[in-house]
């Protein structure tokens, strides 16, 4: 090429993939968790990795999952020892944005009042609160209709995260409702 004329090149410029981390929670509608991933994974520039709560794993088949999926048990695997990485934080610096769906009524009671007693808790509660961190509440009608659960929802809102509000549907149950 002539010089100041830069050579023109072929190859794209790699693009930063945008992260989103999903959080998952044992909820029935954690059944649609692999449907969710697959819509995820249609939008590009997406990364996804997936956080998962023990009583989440009853509900989708792991193999379907095409997409790195953390538990309780790899944050313990990773440390052994004082320089080793501590996964909830690494996955905190990893994610641009988090999406909790579905978020059961415990995880819900546990974000709400501080508690982090599992992987997805943690990560929660280290959360860079300048970056969006939604939540999808799913639960049973009656669950969902108990005062206590309009407070916890306004807390997590309180602490700047974003509600994605339930719909109206048939319930797994066989319940019609929230």
């Amino acid at each position: 090429p002539e010089p100041g004329i830069a050579a023109e090149n072929n190859s794209p410029v790699p693009q930063k993939k945008f992260h989103v981390l999903v959080g998952v929670t044992g909820s029935v509608a954690a059944l649609k968790l692999p449907l969710l991933i697959m819509e995820l994974l249609k939008i590009p520039g997406l990364e996804v990795k997936v956080v998962t709560t023990e009583r989440a794993k009853h509900f989708y088949n792991a193999q379907e999952i095409p997409v790195t999926l953390y538990s309780d048990e790899d944050e313990w695997q990773l440390w052994k020892g004082r320089s080793d990485p501590v996964l909830h934080i690494e996955l905190r610096r990893w994610a641009d944005l988090m999406v909790v769906a579905p978020l059961d009524a415990n995880t819900l009671a546990k974000i709400a009042n501080g508690i982090c007693d599992n992987l997805l808790t943690c990560v929660i509660r280290a959360w860079d609160l300048s970056k969006p961190l939604l939540f999808c509440p799913a639960m049973n009608t009656a669950m969902w209709e108990h005062p206590i659960t309009a407070q916890q929802v306004e807390q997590l809102k309180g602490f700047g995260y974003t509600e994605i509000p339930c719909v109206v549907k048939k319930l797994v149950c066989g319940d019609e409702g929230q």
